[in-house]
């Protein structure tokens, strides 16, 4: 494998250093309600940066998320989760996720990293995809990302629950972690 390609033989980044575009980039959640329904949710402030290596498997990432901008589309359950209750944003407000390794996958990868909620760290692997990169209109060039996991949110101290009447919880443990990540080229 060469430093211009990956596992899966796409053409790769230029080593150095890329930088998240918050605005065509997204960190979203799915997590079940009253065992019945999925709500989903998003974060709106960001960052990150990948630093590509002349390996690509040699990499780093390095990612913050502001707790504070969670939208789930119902203000009422926004103020919730940024209560002690879940996230607890006055004392703790920004998620980590800081890359530990990348090994390929068949075509695609696996991202082992920290991530880093409520002052509790934990090791997450997250499925890896290499989308492309390309030049865009203004003479930059751009790649793109996607990653999924399944967290258990206890694993990090957020346990709040209510058991229902008729069996179950309001919030199940696991929480689906998606991201899609444009980068630009520094």
């Amino acid at each position: 494998m060469t430093s211009t390609e990956l596992a899966n033989g796409v053409t790769a980044l230029s080593p150095g250093t890329w930088t998240v575009d918050p605005t065509h980039s997204t960190v979203g959640f799915t997590v079940r309600h009253l065992m019945i329904s999925k709500v989903r949710g998003h974060f709106t402030d960001f960052d990150g940066t990948v630093t590509v290596a002349e390996d690509p498997l040699a990499s780093a990432v390095a990612a913050v998320v502001r707790l504070a901008s969670i939208d789930t589309g119902a203000a009422d359950r926004d103020t919730h989760l940024r209560s002690p209750d879940f996230f607890d944003v006055d004392r703790h407000p920004e998620m980590t996720l800081r890359s530990t390794a990348i090994r390929p996958a068949g075509d695609d990868f696996v991202l082992v990293g920290d991530l880093t909620i409520g002052g509790q760290t934990n090791s997450v692997e997250f499925a890896l995809a290499f989308e492309g990169a390309g030049s865009d209109p203004w003479g930059g060039t751009r790649a793109g990302f996607s990653a999924s996991t399944e967290i258990n949110r206890k694993d990090w101290g957020l346990s709040w629950n209510q058991a229902l009447e008729t069996g179950g919880v309001v919030v199940s443990d696991t929480v689906r972690i998606d991201l899609e990540i444009e980068l630009v080229r520094s």
